[in-house]
Formats: C-alpha cells, sequence, structure tokens
C-alpha cells in the first residue's frame, strides 16, 4: 500500500512484537489509539442524547492504559491522521486481540474526502475491567478503491466532524 500522504505518522511495516500490532497490514492499515481517553460515566446520572450530547457523561484521562469499567465504553483518537481520496472508502473493523477479550470497537467509515483524526468507541462487553493500551493497535482500516472518484464527497457535504482534532463528542448539525 503506497501512502501517498493519506496517513500521518506512517508505520511502512507491520509493528507488533511486545505490542497489539499496528502499521501496515495484508490490505489494510492497524492504526493506533492515542493516549486521551473519555471515560463514559453515570456519576452525574444525565440522560445519554445524541442530539444534546453533555460532557458530563464523561471522565478525561490521559495514560499509557485505560481502564475501561464493566459494560461500558470509552472514546479515544487514532495516532494517525487520515486524508481519504475522493475514490476511496475506508471501512474500519476491531481487532481480534482486543474482541477476544470482550471488546467491541466501533467506528464508522471513512468517507471520500474525509480528514482528520478518527474519533473510536471502545465497548467493554465484559462484567469486568478491561484494559486498553495507548500507542498500540485498536483497529484494522480497510481502503476500498473505486474506478471513479464519487460524484458527492464528505467535504462536498461539509461533513460535522470533517478536520476532527480530538476526541468529538456527537453533535447534529443546526
Amino acid at each position: 500500500m503506497a501512502n501517498k500522504g493519506m496517513i500521518e505518522p506512517f508505520a511502512e511495516h507491520q509493528v507488533s512484537k511486545g505490542v497489539i500490532s499496528f502499521g501496515v497490514s495484508s490490505y489494510g492499515y492497524d492504526m493506533r489509539i492515542a493516549d486521551e481517553f473519555e471515560i463514559f460515566t453515570n456519576v452525574h446520572s444525565v440522560v445519554v442524547d445524541p442530539k444534546n450530547f453533555s460532557k458530563d457523561s464523561f471522565v478525561r484521562f490521559k495514560g499509557k492504559e485505560c481502564i475501561i469499567p464493566p459494560n461500558s465504553f470509552a472514546l479515544g483518537k487514532s495516532v494517525e491522521y487520515f486524508r481519504i481520496p475522493r475514490n476511496v472508502l475506508c471501512i474500519v473493523l476491531g481487532k481480534s486481540t482486543y474482541a477476544r477479550a470482550g471488546i467491541i470497537v466501533n467506528v464508522t467509515p471513512l468517507e471520500p474526502m474525509w480528514t482528520g483524526f478518527v474519533t473510536i468507541e471502545i465497548s467493554n462487553t465484559t462484567p469486568l475491567p478491561v484494559k486498553v493500551y495507548a500507542n498500540e493497535g485498536i483497529a484494522q482500516v480497510l481502503f476500498l478503491e473505486s474506478d471513479e472518484e464519487c460524484e458527492t464527497s464528505y467535504a462536498d457535504k461539509k461533513g460535522k466532524y470533517q478536520n476532527q482534532t480530538g476526541i468529538w463528542l456527537p453533535k447534529v448539525k443546526k
């Protein structure tokens, strides 16, 4: 896979010794999770409303490891900054190492002409706390290239999550 400025920083080879793997894989790229997290909490008993999301639902944390409480979730961001070409759509899937530990990683597709750091949702489906390691692999990005450029890109639509710089909470265009 040629990078062509799509991913920064870019690991040209898969790094796997002593870490959850990241970098170029067989047919994609294993992205890393940064050391910044927003951990879901119910301490304020707020209603989770994607149209009117309260920052009081999260506790901010920065560190080498993040402990996600049982049956809860955290948000993180990718280490890598992505620039998706107009003729490419990306599908992001969680890594099997975390899946085998009860972690589900959810990221929506990266649409043509989307740019930014990826906001990553990490769900702990177990009744026990689970550890997530910063600066290691969290999900695999699969690149689907079209023979033609799309008619309307994410940038053309002025998508609300364009140019993400950190962990962005849900929002609705007004």
